[in-house]
């Protein structure tokens, strides 16, 4: 007897699996909660298997669950790849994304890469910005799409990850020492520079601010001659950079969130199409960072 993998029941166990929640799955998927918990039961029906398990941190695999994780994720992989393939050719337009500076190249080239081969009639138009530039920019529909970095809480937006806001310092340094402390900043704009000046103040630890124009090369090269230090998310630090301990005299940073905003008014073919690119690249890429 033939027997069928329903590829949509294998895309929402492989959501529910890299979120490890019904509910964050649900929110990727753009379904209720009911209907994820519904399409994973009817998987495990259909295997005969159980393929989560719940703990005190949420959901995980059981056994069985693991052994199909990676072939599911393959067979996602080439499905889409078909997709790409054959009907790529009628996905064609003009795509406006708006990234922040820091995430542009680092963690969302990759994605750029793929969308770009797959869809190769789609016009991508990159605008990078401080987070709170591009949501205004896609509340004025200048952009159809936005990576945002935001604090963790509520939010319009659908959360991709959440990563450690962290101090960097050159490599064994002595800047993180100096008093009033030397910090550069990309842009006075910057969804972290709020944050980071209230921790500072609130810590009473004096400093000075060393750049603020909104170039991150530049501000890297501060931070690179040990003139300042600054603020990044974890997942996009500089390998040639130091994260500063704790114990390094300077106040703890809340997490940040990484959400993908859509307008509210909808998008077309080539949009949906790079959000979901970007749902699933991105998502990858910081689950494994």
């Amino acid at each position: 007897m033939i027997r069928n993998l329903d590829t949509s029941l294998v895309r929402t166990f492989v959501t529910v699996a890299d979120k490890a929640s019904m509910t964050a799955a649900a929110n990727t998927l753009h379904l209720t909660q009911g209907a994820v918990s519904q399409q994973v039961k009817r998987l495990e029906d259909t295997l005969g298997c159980s393929l989560f398990e719940r703990d005190r941190r949420g959901l995980r695999l059981t056994h069985s669950g693991e052994r199909l994780f990676d072939k599911a994720r393959r067979l996602l992989s080439l499905n889409d790849e078909i997709w790409a393939d054959m009907v790529g050719s009628a996905v064609a337009g003009q795509v406006r994304l708006g990234v922040p500076y820091d995430l542009v190249g680092t963690l969302l080239a990759p994605v750029l890469k793929i969308y770009a081969e797959a869809y190769p009639q789609v016009e991508i138009s990159l605008v990078c910005a401080s987070s709170p530039e591009l949501a205004a920019a896609l509340a004025a529909g200048t952009i159809d799409l936005a990576v945002i970095e935001e604090r963790v809480g509520p939010t319009s937006g659908e959360c991709l990850a959440i990563d450690r806001l962290v101090w960097v310092g050159a490599r064994g340094g002595v800047a993180r020492a100096k008093r009033p402390l030397p910090v550069s900043i990309v842009a006075d704009t910057c969804a972290f520079r709020p944050v980071v000046l209230s921790a500072l103040n609130e810590h009473g630890l004096e400093w000075r601010s060393v750049f603020e124009n909104g170039n991150i090369d530049a501000t890297t090269a501060t931070v690179r001659s040990d003139l300042a230090v600054t603020t990044w998310l974890a997942s996009t630090v500089p390998p040639d950079l130091d994260i500063l301990p704790f114990d390094a005299g300077l106040p703890p940073l809340p997490n940040f969130a990484i959400n993908l905003h859509l307008p509210r008014h909808g998008v077309g073919p080539a949009a949906q199409e790079f959000a979901r690119h970007i749902r699933e690249g991105l998502g990858r890429r910081l689950q494994a960072a």
